[in-house]
């Protein structure tokens, strides 16, 4: 048996590589997989959810430079590496992009940037507040890939951070779906009778709310907050679940090896967890798929209402909102490039949903 179910997970392996777009969308859910879980190592602004506000460089379109000076605070930080790699950096320097600047008597004279050529405020600094009056170590000319925000935050950075969102919120909600529904829809399917018709009513109660009024409810009724999106979002999504594997194990308990299973003595936990959901794989990892665009798409209906994650936390979906009107103001861009990054996770999980379903299909 063990040489057998060896045998068929090499067959499935091989299949599934075989499907180009199945291992290319597989490559572009690890990369943004990773890119999530370090994103403040890619980031070019490391500080804590990418918050650096600078006013006067709003709205700049990518590719924008200007140069920055650091202020130091002489407040010295005790977080470690791990923290900052997964938390952000505790920046209490002060950050001010400014036009030029001189030198005049132990004292740095700098002038402010402003838009249209127009001359700054000018304003001084006396070098004795940079260590060894070392300056120059403070003024570096600053590139902004993807431009800035209407805050004047690096938005490439913002992006990056903003897929621990949008990538993680869908495997919590599939997760949490996955754990009710296939404890409902097993019960429903296998037993019958009075559980399958209290279950179907619960079902049907439920799937009769608006998904994005029961996540909204669920969500005042838990508080805002990061996680409180996750579990509410997870809690409205198993209902789908729950009706495709019920109707897979309706059919699926008549068949021969659910009865050859019943005759050898194994309990019912055993037959419907080794002998019935693993041949009811394929349409789960469809419908996970689909519930993975979708509670991407519902965090974004959260973000837009302000309840989902909330500010100064990164999000696709609140950057969206925050941004939408930009399109009709000659910055279209801004509500695009995360519209599209959330378009390429979507369809990545689409298709390799697709190519697992295939894989493991035990008919072809």
């Amino acid at each position: 048996m063990r040489n057998q179910n060896t045998s068929l997970t090499r067959l499935a392996l091989q299949k599934f590589k075989k499907n180009f777009w199945g291992v290319f969308s597989l490559g572009i859910i690890t990369a943004i997989g990773l890119v999530s879980v370090f994103a403040y190592l890619f980031a070019p602004d490391a500080s804590k959810n990418a918050n650096q506000m600078h006013l006067s460089i709003h709205s700049k379109s990518p590719g924008f430079e200007v140069q920055m000076l650091t202020i130091p605070s002489g407040i010295s930080s005790n977080q470690n590496f791990v923290s900052k790699l997964f938390f952000g950096k505790e920046n209490t320097d002060t950050e001010i992009p400014i036009q030029s600047y001189r030198i005049s008597n132990d004292v740095l004279v700098y002038y402010e940037y402003t838009a249209d050529g127009v001359q700054g405020v000018e304003k001084e600094i006396e070098l004795h507040k940079f260590p060894n009056k070392d300056y120059k170590v403070f003024i570096e000319d600053r590139s902004f890939v993807f431009g800035t925000d209407k805050y004047g935050r690096d938005y490439l950075s913002r992006i990056l951070i903003g897929s621990r969102i949008s990538f993680f919120i869908g495997f919590v909600a599939v997760f949490i779906a996955l754990l009710v529904g296939l404890l409902m829809g097993s019960l429903a399917g296998y037993y019958g009778g009075k559980i399958d018709a209290f279950i179907m009513w619960v079902i049907n109660i439920t799937w009769s709310i608006p998904t994005l009024l029961l996540v909204i409810a669920i969500t005042l009724a838990l508080g805002k907050g990061f996680w409180q999106v996750f579990i509410a979002v997870g809690l409205t999504m198993w209902v789908e679940v729950a009706r495709v594997v019920r109707g897979q194990i309706i059919s699926a308990k008549e068949m021969q090896y659910v009865t050859a299973a019943r005759a050898l003595g194994y309990n019912d936990y055993r037959i419907i967890t080794k002998h019935i959901l693993p041949n009811v794989i394929g349409p789960l990892i469809v419908i996970s798929a689909a519930n993975f665009a979708a509670a991407i798409l519902i965090e974004s209906g959260l973000s837009f209402l302000g309840i989902g994650a909330q500010p100064p936390m990164a999000s696709w979906g609140a950057m969206i909102k925050d941004h939408y009107n930009y399109i009709i103001l000659g910055k279209p861009y801004l509500a695009l490039i995360p519209g599209l990054c959330i378009m390429l996770l979507v369809m990545a999980f689409m298709l390799i949903g697709n190519a697992l379903r295939d894989a493991l299909d035990v008919k072809t």
